[in-house]
This record gives structure tokens, sequence and C-alpha cells, in this order.
């Protein structure tokens, strides 16, 4: 990909144009990682992009942006630009054409505004990101206040940027984050979902919870996890402390690499918690149904942010189920196969896993299924069924709700090892149903 870049830029040179690359792919190669994708910027007018290139698409011509389609990758070249007042917290009213030094000044962060000059093989900083870089920095470009009014997004960026990254946020633009916080909603939910989904993608997901936190952008974004905080638990069973302190150890314990069902599920399986608190007469605190209500709130949290519905309906699941797993071991065996055959259940168990180590530190039951799950492995958990409903019309029974209870029993016999083969299961139909014991 680096190789199709430094010839776009080449081809850019040849028609006398300045081209650098610019962005994230710099700030990857100042920190000596090889980046997942580069942008350029140039000189050339967008028409002048286009004429140079045969295969390209204006996302914001108006901007000066092209992408440009070469040996199967896009690349976003971006015309040098100043910009004038922004008016609705993310577009600028107008913008002009310009130079390298005014073009770095209308960028983020010091971090994201160098530049890389691909001929020369020296990057070009008019910001002292490279300096940022190496305090481990995230900063604004000029007045922070003013980076942010432009685009609200923004402070996301720069907490999504602290947390992948490890960096500290520098004080003056920390100082501007805070102050703004609320105004965040300002700007569609999708863009804040995916920057959500980024921080916590991270494996320094708590970094980005805590600075969510000490921001103001949760309480901004998802108030139901800030209600959280000061909601105690049974100490028996929550040692730990209060049902934030509870959802913050369970994401210092996920693997590295997780799931968007599974690191939502883990935020929100206990967001209905706060309104279901209860002391019951024996002064112990319950919060019953905080499963499926939390159910219903994840949905509701997540629709508002605008995930994909299999997200919602994965996450849901495991919210909803979360409870469940203390019932494991007492199980009916076609009961726990039917459970664990759900498509959520490999996450559920990790949830699971998580939520008993950040709490009383009982593994019985994970431990247990882990065991079923090793039994299991040898065959389909749900097999091909024995008996379908052309069976049954074959016996003589008429199609109806009936067959629906007929199916499911022969499925429970089949998972219990009671039934093994189609014959054995039309007998037992026979015996059961034909033979006058039941309508």
């Amino acid at each position: 990909m680096e190789k199709v870049a430094r010839e776009i830029a080449a081809r850019l040179r040849k028609s006398g144009h300045i081209a650098y690359f610019a962005g994230g792919c710099v700030r990857d190669m100042v920190r000596g990682l090889i980046p997942k994708d580069y942008d350029i910027v140039t000189d050339a007018r967008p028409e002048t992009v286009q004429r140079l290139f045969p295969r390209t698409f204006a996302v914001g011509a108006h901007f000066g942006v092209i992408i440009v389609l070469e040996n199967g990758f896009q690349f976003e070249v971006a015309t040098f630009r100043s910009d004038d007042a922004y008016i609705d917290g993310r577009h600028p009213s107008a913008v002009h054409f310009s130079s390298p030094e005014e073009d770095a000044q209308r960028r983020d962060f010091t971090i994201n505004g160098m530049f890389y000059d691909p001929v020369a093989e020296n990057v070009i900083d008019f910001v002292a990101g490279s300096a940022d870089i190496d305090a481990k920095l995230v900063r604004a470009i000029g007045d922070p206040a003013r980076r942010f009014a432009e685009d609200r997004l923004r402070m996301l960026r720069a907490v999504r940027f602290a947390t992948a990254l490890d960096y500290q946020i520098d004080k003056q633009t920390w100082d501007a984050l805070v102050a703004n916080a609320a105004t965040i909603n300002q700007i569609s939910a999708e863009r804040i979902r995916d920057e959500l989904v980024r921080i916590f993608l991270s494996p320094n997901r708590v970094r980005g919870w805590d600075l969510l936190d000490a921001s103001g952008l949760m309480r901004a974004i998802v108030p139901e996890l800030e209600a959280m905080k000061g909601v105690l638990q049974p100490e028996q069973f929550h040692p730990e402390g209060d049902v934030f302190v509870h959802t913050r150890l369970m994401l210092q314990l996920l693997p590295a690499e997780v799931s968007v069902p599974l690191v939502f599920a883990v935020l929100f399986h206990d967001v209905a918690k706060p309104v279901t608190a209860m002391v019951d007469k024996t002064g112990r605190i319950r919060f019953n149904e905080h499963d499926r209500i939390g159910a219903e709130m994840t949905e509701a949290i997540m629709r508002r942010l605008r995930f994909s519905g299999a997200e919602i309906e994965a996450t849901v699941e495991m919210v909803r189920q979360h409870m469940v797993f203390k019932d494991a071991p007492n199980m009916r065996v076609a009961k726990l196969k039917r459970f664990m055959a759900r498509p959520t259940f490999d996450e559920e168990l990790e949830l699971h896993r998580v939520d008993c180590e950040s709490s009383h530190r009982m593994l019985d039951n994970y431990e247990f299924l882990l065991r079923k799950r090793e039994e299991f492995a040898n065959e389909p958990i749900i097999p091909p069924p024995l008996v379908r409903g052309d069976d049954l019309i074959a016996l003589g029974l008429k199609p109806g709700p009936k067959f629906g209870e007929i199916l499911e029993a022969v499925e429970t016999r089949q998972l219990e090892g009671a039934l093994r083969t189609k014959e054995e299961a039309l007998d037992w139909v026979k015996r059961e149903y034909l033979s006058g014991k039941k309508e």
C-alpha cells in the first residue's frame, strides 16, 4: 500500500505539485509503526487531481477531498486548505485552498498535524507533533476550545487517542474538554458510537472508561452508567464495592481482543441495578429482575447510539441471560444443551467469568460449563432431529400446535440420550401419542 501511495505522490510531483503524506499515517511512521492507510495532501485543486488519475470519486469536493482508486486501494487526496468559522459543530461555513502551514493549523491534534515528504524522506512539522509524540501527549493545535467548537467529536477523539496510545492529555486541552463535554450530543449518534466502540475495543479500555468518566463525557453520552456510582451491593457477593467499581473491574479482566457485543454486555449487564435496588425485610440488598429490565435498557441505549441490529440483538441476549449461569449445574441435560447451543453462549461464558472474578471469585459454575463444553464437543450439541413434521403426518397425526410439543418432546429425549435412532423415536411417538394415552 505504501508503494502505491508513493506512486500517487510522485505523479502529483511530476505534474508540478506539492504532495505529502498526512495525518495518522505520519504519526505511525514517527512512532516506528507501519501505517494501516495513507492520506495524501497536495496543492493541486480537486479538478486537477481528478484529471491526473483515471479512477476517482469526490467525497467532499467542496472541502477539497477526492478519493483516488489505484491498484485495488483507496486513497484520500485532499487539497491544502484553511477553514472559515464552523457553524454546526462539524462543518466550516467556507474553505479556502491554502498552504501546508495553514492546513496544519486547522487540524485537531499536534500528533495528527504532521506531514511527510515521500521524496525527501523527511517529516514536515509545523505544530511540534514530533515533540508531543516523544512526550506521549495529546495536545490540541492552537486554542483547544476553538478546536472542539469546530467539531465536538474531537473531544471523544482526544479520549480515544489517549486510550489507544496510552498518552496523557495536555492540561489546556483537558480543561477545554471538561468545560465542553456536555455539548458532545450536538453531533450525530453514529459518530459518537464509532468513537465509543474504538475506545472500548482497545486493550487499554479501562483508561478510556476513566477518561470518559473524569471528563464528563460518560455522563453526557450514557448517563445510565454514571447512575451506577454509589449503588451498593451485598458485601458477601460483591466485596469489591458499588456497581460502577464492579463494572470497571470487569473491563480490566477482559482479554485484549473482544467483540462489540461482549464489551458492551460488560458495560450494561448491571445497568438496571440503580433502578431495581431495594432492601428486603431481612435487610439484604436485592436487584429483582435487573437482568430482564437491564436487557430492555440495553436495547434502548444501543438504539439511541445507532448500533446495528445484530450487535443490539447479541448484546441484549447476553445481558438477559447473565443471571441464568448460576442455575446451570441443576439443569436437565436437554435444557443445558439448548442453553449452551445458543450463538452467544461462548461470549456469555466469558462475561460470566469476569463477572465472578471481579466479585466473589467463585468459578464453580464457569468450570462446570467448561467441562460440559468439552464433554459435548465430540458431536453437534443440538444434533439433526430424529423426527420431523412429515414423519408425524405419515403416522396419521394432523398438523397443528401439537406438532411443536411432540417434536420438542422427542428432541428433549434425544438430547438426554433416551432416543438414539429414528425408529426408536417413531416408536416412542406411537406409544405416547397414538395409543390412546394422549389426545
